[in-house]
């Protein structure tokens, strides 16, 4: 509800809101690294691909909701100020940097404890427990809440804009495409995104959701590459 409010009053609220969330969680992400790196055992990493490149396949199908957020950027055209110039950069920009942290926090963690343990819901603290350091899970489970709503405050704010270049082509009724008079966000689509969004939350598994959002969103793509 507080997300969905964020996304509807104005791009300038969430925007800052989003930096503030980001920023902390980049920085609690590197000192995890920095911190975890003092504690890798490289025999972890021996052998080095214990299911074969078909795990390594299967892993990346399970994680692909982890790359939705660069496609979400393009979501926000109507409201960069040069959008041929910021667009651009702020997809590679992003998908650099996430990507190195990716990296990183993957060799972090498989070198920690062994990778057969961490089929766990909270990997990142599970790890910091595991050698005695408590107080840097709880850390990392308060920084997991404030990735998590930056994250969902991205894509609150994608989707009805999606559905509002969709109404202006006439595949949606024309409500979804109003524009607030006060606040200059697509309003209606707002709402409806955060009732779809959040009562499902209430009583879905997890991990079905992340799973559906995984299938759903490599399918979008495909599609996609097929029309280009």
């Amino acid at each position: 509800f507080l997300v969905t409010w964020l996304a509807y009053v104005g791009i300038q609220e969430s925007k800052r809101s989003a930096n503030l969330m980001v920023a902390l969680k980049i920085l609690v992400i590197i000192f995890v690294i920095v911190l975890g790196f003092f504690y890798v055992n490289t025999d972890n990493w021996t052998p080095f691909m214990p299911n074969g490149f078909s795990g390594v396949l299967k892993g990346v199908s399970a994680v692909f909701f982890a790359y939705i957020g660069f496609d979400a950027i393009s979501t926000t055209a109507e409201e960069c100020a040069n959008p041929q110039r910021d667009l651009p950069k702020g997809m590679i920009y992003s998908l650099v940097i996430c990507t190195v942290l990716y990296i990183l926090i993957a060799f972090v963690l498989t070198g920690m404890v062994p990778y057969s343990t961490l089929n766990v819901n909270d990997p990142l603290a599970f790890v910091f427990d595991m050698v005695n350091l408590k107080w840097v899970s709880y850390i990392i489970s308060l920084s997991a809440v404030v990735a998590t709503t930056s994250v969902l405050l991205v894509f609150q704010i994608g989707q009805p804009r999606i559905w509002m270049s969709m109404s202006r082509d006439g595949l949606l009724p024309k409500r979804f495409s109003k524009i607030h008079p006060r606040f200059k966000t697509p309003s209606f689509a707002t709402i409806i995104t955060g009732i779809i969004v959040g009562i499902p939350a209430l009583f879905l598994n997890l991990t079905v959701v992340t799973d559906l959002t995984s299938i759903g969103t490599l399918f979008a793509f495909i599609l996609v590459c097929g029309g280009v």
